[in-house]
């Protein structure tokens, strides 16, 4: 945490459960510290009960990559790990942020119920797919006498992927409706990558271009010194929503009329094909996030300007 002093709080680490009762007693121990900032590290969704019990409480709260906040602390030298370090160094990394000016894009939207239970959904959807890759792939290189002991398995996982599918695409309709229809408009976008970015990037529309790149982890970094000029990569952000604007993007890159012709137009101007594809990420993300904006519908003439 940090509080509005420049100084970091001196404070005692000390231990809650995360759980209802450990997050109001945690929120009561903050109340009356003026924090400005609570900084947590991504717990793989273990963080999210807390992070939105901290917003509804009026006390802002980011969420960061266990990497960038590890990266830090080798930076301060602090190569010691234990959970009261850690603790110190997400306090010192809140004050840090705290001078940034794009602050707002670290903070966490305050999801309300339907987006929970949405995301809770993609994330056992993901779950089930994983699943099932991994018995399939079992199925391969098992003795045949073995095989019905693996396929009544994949039948199950695939009854429950069929369930939770269902639930989703329903859930959606009844509450997102709206926001769904409006990115379904753009050609490559389907049910389960609506589904995703509404469930899993709820900054959409609320960012400029640049930095809903940088959130998502598309936008190329660089890696230039002196007069050297190193090769643009993509790195970080969120991996899961990565993924699925992967996939939308190589379909959009066949069907969707301006994504297509820009891929082309990349391709021809000696472009690899990998290049081309996470510009095509990058750019349908860019329209998304205007569209969400906006709160207009996909429109060729327009978007292939």
């Amino acid at each position: 945490m940090a509080t509005r002093c420049p100084e970091v709080a001196q404070f005692d680490a000390q231990r809650f459960d995360n759980q209802a009762e450990g997050h109001s007693a945690l929120i009561a121990a903050l109340k009356p510290l003026d924090v400005a900032l609570v900084v947590m590290e991504a717990t793989g969704g273990y963080e999210t009960e807390l992070a939105c019990a901290l917003q509804a409480a009026g006390l802002p709260a980011a969420v960061v990559n266990p990497r960038q906040a590890r990266d830090f602390a080798k930076s301060m030298g602090r190569l010691a790990k234990t959970d009261a370090a850690d603790a110190r160094v997400l306090a010192e990394f809140a004050a840090v942020l705290l001078r940034r000016e794009d602050l707002a894009r670290f903070l966490c939207p305050l999801a309300d119920p339907q987006q929970q239970w949405l995301a809770a959904l993609v994330t056992r959807r993901r779950q089930l797919l994983a699943m099932l890759l991994a018995e399939r792939q079992r199925l391969q290189i098992t003795p045949k006498a073995l095989h019905p002991s693996i396929e009544a398995i994949i039948a199950a996982i695939q009854a429950q992927l069929d369930d939770i599918e269902v639930r989703m695409v329903g859930h959606v309709r009844t509450h997102f409706a709206e926001l769904d229809r409006l990115l379904q408009s753009a050609s490559g976008i389907g049910p389960v990558a609506s589904a995703t970015l509404i469930a899993e990037l709820p900054e959409l529309g609320r960012l400029n271009r640049r930095e809903i790149a940088a959130l998502v982890g598309i936008a190329p970094m660089a890696n230039d010194s002196g007069a050297s000029r190193g090769r643009r990569r993509i790195q970080g952000g969120r991996f899961d929503v990565r993924r699925v604007l992967y996939m939308a993007a190589l379909t959009a890159s066949r069907r969707n009329p301006v994504i297509k012709a820009f891929y082309e137009r990349l391709i021809a101007a000696g472009k690899c094909p990998k290049v081309a594809l996470v510009a095509c990420m990058r750019k349908l993300l860019t329209v998304l996030n205007a569209m969400v904006r906006t709160n207009k519908p996909w429109d060729n003439a327009l978007h292939g300007a």
